[in-house]
């Protein structure tokens, strides 16, 4: 590919999703994007930049998604997940006992691992949650992986990877060589395309936002940008998780750090007032 090229798809890709193409990444354009110019008949990266050039806007979001998908398994980083049971909900349930109601957004679900983690965490305790409304959001850029994660389909590897077998015979039935998510699992999770880098204020406001390894792909500015605004989502007791490389420190003063909890944040009540 040449400079020119790359630089064009580089600025596509900032001005499309946020995600930042660093001169040294060639090799994954190679690896992600070779298959897109196969699928669509084309002659190598040269000749879909050529396209993307023209505008082509099937291309071009075939590209995107493409370029901005990325690998998830269940429980991942197991942290959060346990950061979430032991000290985000026993706080939600001491203060939305009047309204009984929970809603958590998964802010790059990608095919659904996250989401449907957390809905498993929540059947979990269902004891405790007797009443109540659980609603859980999966959004993501690409309309591809979301159709695979309403499908909640997953490959044997895919379902091994990160979740507990007593969790994987409770919660899903073999389909062939597949599983598949419990139906009722499935029901708690609703999934919607979106861009971070778009306005976002349809979802409605949430009592905890899931936003890991997404932040990491853009620059300072886009940071901060999506982490302002998804303090405008949160009430003043709202808690938001991000990624074990990720921080909102120097981006944004919406939050703080919650204390000897790592990648957990709570809205910064004084500096939002």
């Amino acid at each position: 590919m040449s400079p020119g090229d790359f630089q064009f798809l580089a600025d596509l890709l900032k001005l499309r999703s946020g995600l930042v193409l660093a001169a040294d990444k060639g090799y994954l354009v190679e690896s992600r994007l070779l298959p897109v110019a196969r699928q669509r008949g084309l002659d190598g990266l040269a000749a879909l930049v050529a396209g993307l050039r023209k505008r082509d806007e099937a291309l071009t979001r075939a590209v995107v998604e493409a370029m901005t998908t990325n690998e998830s398994f269940f429980f991942r980083d197991t942290t959060p997940f346990e950061t979430f049971r032991s000290y985000v909900l026993p706080q939600l349930l001491a203060s939305r006992a009047a309204a009984r109601r929970i809603r958590i957004w998964s802010a790059a679900a990608s095919t659904g691992q996250e989401p449907y983690s957390l809905a498993m965490l929540m059947a979990e305790e269902k004891a405790r949650l007797a009443g109540w409304r659980v609603e859980i959001v999966g959004t993501d850029i690409s309309a591809e992986v979301l159709t695979r994660a309403r499908a909640g389909l997953y490959t044997q590897f895919e379902a091994q990877r990160g979740l507990p077998i007593k969790l994987l015979v409770k919660y899903f039935q073999k389909e062939g060589d597949q599983w598949r998510i419990a139906p009722e699992l499935r029901a708690m999770v609703q999934f919607r395309e979106l861009n971070l880098l778009e306005d976002f204020s349809a979802l409605g406001r949430f009592d905890v936002v899931f936003c890991r390894n997404v932040l990491i792909y853009f620059d300072q500015a886009t940071k901060s940008t999506v982490l302002d605004r998804i303090a405008s989502r949160l009430p003043e007791d709202g808690m938001l998780l991000l990624g074990a490389a990720e921080t909102v420190l120097g981006l944004t003063d919406r939050f703080r750090p919650v204390k000897d909890r790592r990648g957990l944040y709570e809205t910064n009540r004084a500096k939002a007032a």
